[in-house]
């Protein structure tokens, strides 16, 4: 109710101002229109539109043309081929993202502008993400929460999908490839003087694959998933310019969790957006946007007769109503500010109540091109919330041209993530191992009824450690650059990153049980640092041929743990039957999954008069850890790590004529794989693809 009325006063408000729709709604800040067209133009960094180029802030690119050149289907499948991203996989088998060596659950996840939910254990799996429609990809790595608040600590990758071009068209894409995997494609587009509407869809299914013999389970179950997708935009009225838009996704899944327990799972997402646009006075443009999301996960395991073993499911609603204003003038910069509110509720199995979320925010920010070689990016953020501490979160970024070759550019900028509602109101006993986890507002009351029953053998933290709220995650940024172009066809960029997070939540014991199990909670305790340096070159060495090389240095540690090392006090061994002997500070290697060297290597090229285009593409990481091995509870060079490996794919297609095009490729060509600890590499994958287009 609040959130409905909520929308009708920012509706009321928006209505009641404005006289005359302008044709362009955005801000281009760039030099000319031709400059527009040659370089990408990228509007998640500023929320305006700016030439890469001209961004104070480490910004990366992913067009279109390649997305179709690789043959993606997913969206795991282009990010891991970015410099600085890494995919990896939770307990649960979705797929998240690291950037600058920060966890998934950092970074937020957006398309067309508006957070995708449904984070069940911190990861938003991204492989529900179809790249069918997309038009770019923009990544902004630092803190952005001045601009998008929770969970923007990290930065922002935001999938942009693509608008009709004038005419009539239509689109069929079939790819079919290994373990039985079938992705189906339609898209029609209809743009005229009027208006413009588009409908995508799209089916994939696959067998799944199972990396370790012998066992009853399978890495990945079979599973089949659609997503839909319709988008129009028009006059409402000679004055208002509307926007609608609507996505669903669907997936059902296999499940197996032993030889005696099977069922299944079944996912359903849906989200849909109102955006109103107005300019009142030239150089002067309001917005209004209404968003709501609903994500619902649900799961069952029989026993062999069929009966009923355990029934689980996750619903969550997530809306948010914004009206945000820019005024834009050549000679004092632009201005933007918004004003919204955020509603989040969750109904999960094994949780404590049905908890509800409300946060009012308001942001504003500056951009000025203070002189020819100096302009800056100025914000802040204000956000309140029903159940944590209010956050301020300021941004100062700043470019400054040296010449007409190169530039240098920073930004520092804070960053802050909400407890999640896991994190709050877990409420869960694994009945098999007999443990018990609680979120931190469930112990108060769950904690003395475990033991009224005599469930309880002691309690390790007191009560009274639970009174002061659940602290948020906050984080300083500093990421500072050097632009080179070389050429109009070469340029070298290189980025060094240091990140300072507090109060990062993690869980300890607060209780034994009389099963000889823990009582698990969250508290807020670590220090937690990354650092390290981004470096991208990119050569079109001619018109058909480009290439580019990344490389990331990472250094991602626990200070409290680096303390600990420092003095002497951690210990370890080589196997569980050799002595114990002291670690030293060269020992300790840092956050587990991270890897201190990735790099990768693409080239792309187009034989013009063979109507043949294609990409040949290599990932590597060295060394990682996943979990401690020797039992002291860090992650040293003693642990049982992942050797360094590298991921090499292919892809080559063809046109034929000027309605299809053919394809073929081949990822993960040396056939990689680590059965017992990397569960999102299937092994080698070979593929082909038909397209079939009226224009």
């Amino acid at each position: 109710m609040r959130v409905l009325i909520f929308f009708l006063v920012f509706f009321t408000v928006f209505l009641r101002s404005g006289h005359t729709l302008h044709a362009q709604q955005g801000v281009v800040y760039s030099d000319s229109i031709t400059a527009q067209e040659l370089e990408a133009v990228i509007v998640s960094a500023t929320r305006t539109q700016r030439q890469m180029s001209s961004l104070p802030m480490p910004t990366q690119f992913i067009p279109q043309k390649e997305i179709e050149a690789i043959n993606a289907i997913r969206l795991t499948d282009l990010l891991d081929e970015q410099t600085g991203l890494i995919t990896v996989s939770d307990f649960g088998g979705g797929q998240g993202v690291q950037m600058q060596g920060l966890d998934s659950q950092y970074t937020l996840i957006m398309i067309d502008g508006v957070p995708l939910i449904g984070r069940s254990a911190g990861t938003l799996d991204l492989s529900r993400v179809t790249v069918g429609n997309i038009k770019q990809i923009e990544i902004v790595r630092g803190a952005s929460s001045s601009l998008y608040g929770n969970e923007a600590l990290g930065g922002v990758i935001n999938i942009i999908t693509e608008n009709p071009r004038p005419g009539r068209r239509s689109r069929i894409d079939y790819r079919a490839g290994s373990l039985n995997t079938h992705d189906l494609r339609a898209q029609y587009t209809d743009k005229n003087s009027v208006d413009q509407w588009s409908i995508f869809l799209n089916r994939l299914s696959s067998d799944g694959y199972d990396l370790v013999e012998g066992d009853d389970l399978r890495t990945v179950e079979p599973y089949v998933n659609y997503t839909a997708q319709v988008k129009y935009e028009g006059e409402l009225n000679p004055n208002t310019e509307m926007k609608i838009s609507g996505r669903y996704y669907h997936q059902n899944q296999d499940y197996t969790a032993s030889s005696s327990l099977s069922g299944a799972s079944d996912i359903n997402e849906f989200n849909t957006t109102l955006h109103l646009s107005r300019a009142p006075l030239e150089n002067w443009t309001q917005e209004f946007e209404f968003y709501t999301t609903r994500y619902k996960a649900s799961e069952f395991l029989n026993n062999p007769d069929g009966s009923a073993f355990s029934q689980s499911d996750f619903d969550q609603w997530f809306s948010r109503p914004e009206l945000r204003l820019t005024l834009a003038t050549d000679s004092s910069g632009t201005w933007i500010g918004g004003l919204g509110l955020t509603y989040e509720q969750l109904k999960r199995t094994d949780f404590f109540g049905t908890p509800e979320f409300y946060a009012p925010y308001g942001y504003v920010q500056y951009e000025n091109q203070v002189t020819k070689k100096l302009n800056i990016v100025a914000g802040a953020r204000y956000d309140l919330h029903s159940a944590y501490a209010s956050q301020f979160s300021p941004k100062l970024a700043a470019r400054y041209v040296l010449n007409d070759k190169i530039s240098l550019k920073s930004s520092l900028g804070y960053g802050f993530k909400t407890p999640d509602f896991r994190q709050l109101y877990f409420d869960f006993t694994n009945t098999t191992a007999g443990y018990t986890v609680l979120g931190y507002n469930a112990v108060a009351v769950r904690l003395p009824e475990l033991q009224a029953a005599g469930n309880i053998l002691s309690v390790t933290v007191p009560l009274e450690n639970f009174d002061q709220p659940l602290r948020p995650e906050r984080s300083l940024a500093l990421n500072l650059g050097l632009d080179i172009k070389f050429s109009s066809r070469a340029k070298w960029s290189v980025n060094l990153f240091r990140n300072d997070i507090k109060d990062l939540i993690d869980t300890r014991v607060i209780a034994q049980k009389t099963n000889g199990q823990n009582v698990f909670s969250y508290y807020n305790v670590n220090r937690v640092f990354t650092q390290g340096l981004e470096t991208d070159f990119t050569a079109r060495i001619n018109p058909n041929l480009k290439f580019s090389a990344g490389y990331q240095f990472l250094i991602a540690k626990d200070k409290d743990a680096q303390e600990a090392f420092d003095a002497g006090t951690v210990y370890g061994r080589l196997n569980p039957s050799s002595p114990v002997f002291r670690l030293n500070s060269n020992d300790y290697l840092g956050l587990v999954n991270r890897s201190k060297h990735t790099a990768n290597a693409k080239v792309f090229f187009e034989w013009p008069e063979w109507k043949i285009d294609g990409a040949f593409r290599a990932t590597y990481r060295s060394a990682f850890g996943l979990f401690d091995t020797n039992g002291n509870s860090y992650l040293d060079r003693y642990d049982d790590l992942v050797y360094p490996f590298a991921i090499f794919d292919f892809s080559l297609n063809k046109a034929l004529g000027k309605k299809f095009r053919l394809g073929a490729g081949i990822d993960n060509l040396l056939n990689y794989t680590d059965p017992g600890r990397l569960t999102n590499l299937p092994g080698r994958l070979i593929y082909a693809t038909l397209t079939f287009k009226t224009k």
